[in-house]
């Protein structure tokens, strides 16, 4: 492996060097996840930094604080093979890369995973979300962390669920209030899920009855925060910080477009693949899964131009159908939360570091923008793939100029 990243003389210091078949190892395997040439050598050149720093030997356990430690050394002056002293990125990557391959042997020495005492039942839980409920992997996994939470205080207390009483649950939500890292919509959440755990387990006998009918969520009017889009100034700047030539630039500034022209939810991007994209018509198909539909839009220029520029100059091949990959290895298909970072990356990059700046953002800043060219309600809903009309209509509370005209109406002694 070594042979096929270096020149020869280099190639023959790293395969003679200490522990040369479990470092090979790993790098046939990033290789084999499309990690390129540049990618694969500062892999080897960190793995033997971390060799003769530690002094590691064959199925060494190593902790995660030894490889701080090893890297506080190599950022030092001459610590490394680079003049100066190294960054703070270049350290944390060091940190990181150590912490893949020896995690790839099993030699990392990691703590196990905290676990409350009702890890089983929660796991019970979610296997009926999954199964009967039929619930998506990002809800189910809301309801589980809401009692994942709970019981971690419950710990605390020495309480089982069996000895619940409503006086805890009530505890628990007044350690949350005087906290006040929680906003209402928070708590409001916090508590419908719960209860939707209390409902399962007294069902199973595993807790006193009525718990769940005593669990109140907070008042909280779905429509009572103005949603918090990007102004239309920002969204010209922001598309136009993605017009370089990189890889990772053609692949984001396709990705924005999607965004900014259908106001897409990350989730529906996440899904599309290359069958969903029809050149010859003209269309692209977007699953939507929180309708559980499949919507069909007609394919703006500029957005099958960005996408075509993509797909052809800087999309990973041969690793399936999905049309927006990583651009780095382990190569994989981008999830939801990869898209809110390469939003939130992205607005940093142009000076935005404050209020919403995630994917449903642009959601709403592609909705506020058909509102003030005049379209109906009806036609930004359908644009938006909102089955509820009350779902669109919060948007007519952020129309200033339609708020202005209101409350010019002559009222005719009415007050």
């Amino acid at each position: 492996m070594f042979e096929a990243i270096f020149f020869p003389r280099t190639a023959e210091r790293y395969r003679t060097a200490p522990l040369s078949e479990p470092r090979a190892q790993y790098l046939r395997h990033l290789n084999e996840l499309g990690a390129c040439r540049t990618t694969l050598r500062k892999s080897a050149n960190d793995q033997l930094s971390l060799v003769r720093l530690l002094d590691l030997r064959e199925s060494d356990r190593v902790s995660i604080p030894q490889i701080e430690a090893a890297a506080a050394i190599w950022a030092l002056p001459k610590g490394h093979r680079y003049a100066g002293t190294a960054s703070p990125k270049a350290r944390t990557l060091f940190v990181s890369r150590g912490i893949q391959w020896l995690r790839f042997l099993g030699w990392l020495d990691e703590p196990e995973h905290k676990h409350h005492p009702h890890h089983a039942e929660i796991a019970i839980f979610k296997r009926w979300l999954r199964q009967e409920r039929g619930l998506s992997t990002a809800t189910i996994q809301d309801y589980c962390s809401a009692a994942d939470h709970f019981f971690f205080w419950l710990a605390g207390r020495g309480t089982p669920l069996d000895a619940v009483q409503m006086a805890d649950i009530d505890d628990a939500f007044a350690a949350e209030h005087r906290r006040g890292a929680w906003s209402r919509r928070t708590m409001h959440d916090y508590a419908q899920r719960l209860r939707a755990f209390f409902l399962y387990a007294e069902a199973r006998s595993w807790c006193r009855t009525r718990l769940a009918a005593g669990i109140m969520a907070p008042r909280f009017m779905a429509d009572e925060v103005v949603p918090k889009g990007i102004s239309r100034d920002n969204v010209v700047r922001l598309l136009a910080s993605v017009r370089g030539d990189r890889p990772v630039d053609k692949r984001d500034c396709a990705i924005l477009m999607l965004f900014v022209a259908y106001g897409l939810r990350a989730g529906e991007v996440a899904g599309l693949r290359l069958d969903d994209l029809d050149w010859e018509n003209e269309i692209i198909r977007v699953r939507c899964p929180k309708p559980g539909r499949t919507n069909v839009w007609p394919l703006a220029l500029d957005v099958g131009n960005a996408i075509l520029r993509y797909i052809r100059e800087a999309r990973p091949t041969g690793f399936g159908r999905s049309l927006f990959f990583t651009s780095h290895a382990p190569i994989r298909p981008l999830g939801r939360n990869a898209l809110g970072k390469i939003v939130r990356d992205r607005l940093a990059a142009i000076g935005i570091v404050t209020g919403r700046r995630g994917t449903h953002a642009l959601r709403h800043a592609a909705a506020q923008h058909l509102l003030d060219q005049g379209m109906s309600m009806k036609v930004i809903g359908d644009f938006l793939g909102h089955r509820d009309p009350s779902s669109t209509m919060i948007y007519a509370k952020v129309n200033l100029a339609v708020l202005r005209e209101v409350a010019a109406l002559d009222l005719e002694g009415l007050v």
